[in-house]
């Protein structure tokens, strides 16, 4: 086959709507993962210095426990 044939395969209708999808698919698993990753990243580094700020002594570990309940569902 020659590029020409190619190209009209993949830019007919039916196929581009496919591919379209499947791109846009990819990319929000793409995006939703990097999220996450970012999410818990971000979760942890508090989690690191609420620990910090309690090993110091400017914080009390019930304080530091009220804290890390604040943001979530079960509090």
């Amino acid at each position: 086959m020659d590029a020409e044939t190619i190209l009209n395969v993949i830019f007919d209708n039916e196929n581009l709507i496919w591919i379209v999808g499947g791109f846009l698919g990819f990319v929000g698993i793409v995006f939703g993962t990097i999220t996450g990753a970012m999410k818990t990243n971000a979760r942890e580094r508090t989690r690191r210095e609420i620990a910090a700020y309690i090993a110091e002594g400017s914080m009390t570990p019930e304080q530091g426990e009220k804290l890390l309940k604040a943001g979530r569902e079960d509090a």
